[in-house]
């Protein structure tokens, strides 16, 4: 099975092993979890800026107090 050796300062070592403790994992269970992860989450979010964009009108029409259509951003750029 593929590995991978990672460098990190003494300081992130510690901060990664307060990390994985504090959700009840093994160090290298965190580490292998993190880009996991950090996939879900890009995918997630992703799906997200596309729901709204689909819903942008439903909300302008039940929201027209609400931040003019012409002076928000558009997508992901504004997170």
């Amino acid at each position: 099975m593929p590995s991978l050796n990672i460098t990190f300062s003494d300081e992130e070592l510690e901060a990664v092993r307060a990390a994985a403790a504090a959700e009840g994992k093994s160090l290298k269970q965190y580490v292998h979890d993190l880009p996991l992860r950090e996939q879900q989450r890009l995918q997630f979010v992703r799906y997200a800026v596309s729901w709204g964009e689909t819903h942008r009108g439903e909300f302008d029409d039940a929201f027209p107090d609400e931040a003019p259509p012409a002076a928000r951003s558009q997508g992901a750029d504004a997170a």
